[in-house]
């Protein structure tokens, strides 16, 4: 389907001026079965094939529940003792861009930029140029408000794109350096967006990014292993969670040289990275904290579950937004179970660099 095609579809299914496409927020359930045993090879394909519809679906449907539940930046971090939830987030950031060297005025393309939360925070700490793509019309429009509103439009811009098809948006040896956080594995392929990644780089630039893979530890043949890694991809719009070895895999194969890899899950914290989703409240490190905590409560979700049933029922919010946000508990379960287990990292950190 060509970009004005697509275009036109995605108008067709808005209302009122709304930029989130309804028809993907009811379709997204239609690509899951909840329990993993009856997930087929062939639903694994349409999901591949059809990820784009997919993935935006997903984001149409959950974005104001991440927005509500866990602010504007969407990605988990480490945690030290004492640190606040927002502050941790933020030095998670600062941990990535600082290890790839990026500088002032750089240009530097950040992947899957969500709502511009990162990019407002490595804006302001590196004064490097940030462009950020994103397939999600809704979320575009939503982070370029939120950009304008903190006065950063002339240090950050946002388009629309497919991050499978960079090179033909951007052209190729066009940025400094190129970023990505907790956003490649909604890729149906690892070679395609790390190949794009390779083509917009310049020689010499590096790409870093923070990858969801399975660990050594996952075992595919394990039953326990399959229903969390199925419902982490359930959850969170993943049509395929690749391993560790996989990724670094894609990687090389499209021409990268790896200079570091680190799951930064494994260093020894205070406080696992899964501990906001846990709904401890004796977790909860700073007294400003606990009110982002109780949301994430059982309790919590339990509450946002119930406003959403009855807020969609008196037309207030897209028709599927519930059945969306009953994936995203389902996603929370699995994750804090993979996370204990050691299956699973969210921080799987990569920096890579084009040959010259």
């Amino acid at each position: 389907m060509t970009g004005s095609a697509q275009t036109s579809a995605h108008n067709a299914n808005r209302t009122n001026g709304d930029l989130k496409n309804r028809e993907n927020i009811v379709q997204y359930a239609k690509f899951w079965n909840k329990d993993h045993t009856k997930n087929t090879q062939a639903d694994d394909v349409k999901r591949r094939d059809e990820y784009e519809g997919m993935v935006n679906g997903y984001y149409d449907g959950v974005t104001d529940l991440f927005e509500y539940g866990w602010g504007k930046n969407f990605h988990f971090c480490r945690f030290y003792k004492g640190e606040p939830f927002l502050q941790a987030i933020a030095r998670h950031e600062h941990y990535l861009v600082s290890q790839m060297g990026i500088k002032a005025d750089m240009k530097v393309l950040d992947v899957g930029a969500g709502v511009g939360g990162p990019a407002r925070e490595i804006a302001v700490f590196t004064d490097a140029n940030i462009i950020g793509i994103n397939n999600n019309i809704f979320q575009v429009d939503r982070a370029t408000k939120y950009t304008k509103d903190a006065g950063l439009s002339h240090k950050i811009t946002y388009e629309k794109g497919d991050f499978m098809h960079m090179a033909e948006q951007f052209g190729e040896n066009t940025f400094d350096a190129v970023y990505a956080i907790e956003a490649t594995c909604h890729a149906p392929v690892c070679e395609g967006v790390y190949g794009e990644v390779y083509k917009v780089l310049k020689p010499g630039a590096i790409f870093g990014f923070y990858e969801w893979c399975m660990t050594d530890k996952y075992d595919k043949d394990n039953v326990d292993h399959q229903r969390i890694r199925h419902e982490i991809e359930l959850g969170d719009a993943i049509a395929e969670i690749r391993t560790i070895a996989r990724a670094t895999e894609g990687l090389k194969a499209v021409g990268f040289e790896i200079l570091r890899s680190e799951d930064l899950s494994t260093r020894d914290d205070a406080l696992p990275w899964y501990y906001p989703l846990r709904g401890n409240l004796n977790d909860v490190q700073t007294v400003w904290d606990y009110l982002t905590m109780l949301r994430l409560t059982r309790v919590g979700r339990g509450f946002t579950h119930y406003a959403c049933v009855a807020a969609e029922a008196a037309g207030l919010i897209p028709k599927g937004t519930t059945a969306c946000g009953e994936t995203l508990n389902i996603a929370a379960e699995a994750l804090v179970v993979g996370g204990a287990a050691g299956v699973f990292t969210p921080m799987q950190l990569f920096i890579c660099r084009k040959p010259l």
